[in-house]
């Protein structure tokens, strides 16, 4: 989805279409104008290459949705495999809906993650 925006600001907006929390990110981008490339996990999953360079703006504990179902269903040695990058890239990568959303991404390289009106609206100004 492309919008127009007055401030030719192009923002990147990572998540998955239909999940409740993109939804109400789209209507706050929209609403206020706000152009944006979204990039939808399940159509175009996240290269190794993306995931690090999120890592270096961001820690792996925050780029991981603790609050999914998928996280959720793991078992205590699955989560433990999380927490170390070399091990919870491929299954990020094999599973991205575990990634936290929206993960927005600033013309100046700097990311949000989460739907935080606050945080997004003070990057935006």
């Amino acid at each position: 989805m492309k919008f127009i925006n007055k401030l030719t600001m192009i923002l990147k907006v990572y998540g998955i279409k239909n999940c409740d929390t993109m939804k109400k990110t789209f209507a706050f981008l929209e609403g206020r104008g706000i152009s944006f490339e979204f990039i939808d996990y399940k159509k175009q999953v996240p290269s190794v290459e993306l995931l690090q360079e999120f890592l270096t703006k961001t820690t792996l504990e925050s780029l991981i949705n603790k609050q999914g179902t998928t996280y959720k269903k793991l078992d205590e040695d699955q989560k433990e495999v999380l927490k170390s990058k070399s091990t919870a890239l491929p299954i990020l990568i094999a599973q991205p809906s575990m990634l936290k959303r929206p993960l927005i991404s600033y013309p100046d390289g700097s990311l949000t993650l989460g739907f935080v009106v606050e945080q997004i609206s003070a990057k935006l100004a």
